[in-house]
């Protein structure tokens, strides 16, 4: 039985997004003055008592988009509609009643679903009087409340609760598997990869660069396994950045890239590897997340052999040279499934934990091919090493001295490592402690990863 389904209703600039992150106890929405920051539905899942629904942050009705999207908006605005159970009318205190206010409640009058009207703004007692003037909407009892102010929360909560189909499930939805964090520039298709992946118009799709703005959490299912998808805005140079919307959108997106599982880093083959690639790839990287080069609209390149661009590919993105490679076209769903396999075929890896006799023994292999070099007249001697972490693999060798392996043996090092255990297509984070420091004390050295 599915989750019920709680919409965020209302005109431009109403506070929508603010009350939707102050239910959602977390900044998910993009809040700004500029109208029409919304476009796609976002949505959170929050705990009200022992009840669990999901609530759906939507844009302005009403609005003309400055990008010609007004159309895709609306049928978004539709959508969280018609899958609501209960809806949330929001007006503004502060503006008082308006005609945009009247023609939200018009098309909402023949909707057969509850409806709380949600006069936001409402920052102190004395303001709750002029909310007043909103029940000329006929949406019978509304709720006076200040997202900014945090004012009756516990009022609206109840109220939601109170007026949702008793009938619909009330256990916490199943946890995902696994978060998919898609990144890269603007219009490489990461919309609508999402939207094979939701296999509906979960996020618009245009040719209008930044349409998407928010990160966009998209559930889905595959052979019964719940994952999160993350459509994240497509990533400008920094001087290209206008205003901040593209801000608080690259932020977000390199926040997706932090609390992902796996990150699908996706590429335009006609248009080239550009500094941006490089750049994701490097934050990546630093956060030692698996990643899965992403070759996305590959139809435009045919009869072109997908092993002479992969080549290209990693020429240019040098920071992870481990991480495979995936040739798909989205639109038409070629291969997706394909991707999400070996994106979880890596989020195994990067749960594996070695033996560490296994880990020993090929640490010992690496040293005996190829023995650290002479520093100082002194040379680095391997001791022992164990893996002391998951998600990523960290490894600790114990040596006599760190200093005495430079950057490069490092790198040598956890190439072996690629080679020789089962982490061959994930990052590993590697320590070097001495012998007499116990790999559980707080590892302050910086780790070293293959490309860093």
């Amino acid at each position: 039985m599915p989750i019920p389904q709680v919409a965020i209703i209302g005109r431009p600039n109403v506070g929508k997004s603010s009350i939707f992150n102050w239910l959602a106890g977390r900044r998910i929405a993009i809040v700004d003055p500029i109208s029409g920051v919304t476009r796609d539905r976002l949505t959170a899942v929050i705990e009200t008592g022992s009840r669990f629904v999901e609530i759906t942050d939507t844009g302005g009705m009403g609005i003309e988009d400055a990008d010609d999207l007004t159309a895709e908006i609306e049928r978004q605005i539709e959508f969280a509609i018609e899958q609501a159970h209960l809806i949330l009318f929001v007006v503004d205190v502060r503006n008082g009643l308006t005609a945009l206010d009247q023609q939200v409640a018009k098309r909402l009058r023949y909707v057969n679903k509850p409806i709380i009207c949600v006069a936001n703004k409402c920052d102190e007692p004395n303001f709750d009087a002029q909310a007043n003037e909103f029940y000329k909407l006929g949406r019978g009892k509304l709720v006076c409340v200040s997202a900014l102010q945090n004012r009756n929360k516990p009022e609206l909560l109840r109220m939601i609760v109170e007026r949702m189909p008793a009938d619909l499930e009330v256990e916490r939805p199943p946890q995902a598997e696994m978060k998919l964090a898609i990144v890269g520039r603007r219009n490489v298709g990461k919309s609508t990869f999402i939207n094979a992946l939701a296999q509906a118009e979960r996020v618009i799709v245009s040719e209008v660069p930044g349409t998407t703005r928010d990160a966009v959490d998209v559930r889905f299912q595959l052979d019964g396994k719940t994952f999160i998808a993350i459509d994240t805005a497509g990533v400008r140079k920094k001087k290209s950045i206008h205003d901040d919307i593209e801000f608080y959108s690259m932020a977000r997106a390199e926040k997706s890239i932090r609390r992902a599982d796996i990150v699908l880093l996706f590429i335009d083959p006609t248009q080239g590897i550009s500094k941006i690639e490089k750049q994701l790839a490097a934050a990546i990287s630093e956060q030692f997340k698996p990643c899965v080069f992403v070759v996305n609209k590959w139809d435009l390149m045919l009869p072109m052999a997908t092993g002479k661009y992969a080549n290209i590919v990693y020429d240019q993105i040098r920071a992870m040279p481990y991480a495979p490679s995936v040739f798909i076209t989205a639109n038409a769903g070629k291969n997706v499934k394909a991707l999400l396999n070996l994106a979880q075929n890596l989020f195994k890896q990067s749960a594996l934990r070695v033996p560490t006799a296994e880990l020993n023994k090929a640490i010992e292999k690496a040293v005996s091919s190829n023995p650290p070099p002479l520093r100082q007249n002194r040379q680095g001697k391997v001791f022992y090493s164990t893996q002391i972490g998951t998600i990523p693999p960290t490894i600790v060798i114990f040596c006599n001295a760190p200093s005495l392996f430079d950057g490069p043996y490092q790198r040598y090092l956890l190439n072996t490592l690629h080679e020789s255990l089962p982490f061959q297509e994930i990052p590993i984070k590697l320590y070097l402690r001495r012998r007499h420091e116990p790999a559980s004390e707080s590892l302050d050295s910086e780790p070293t990863e293959v490309g860093a």
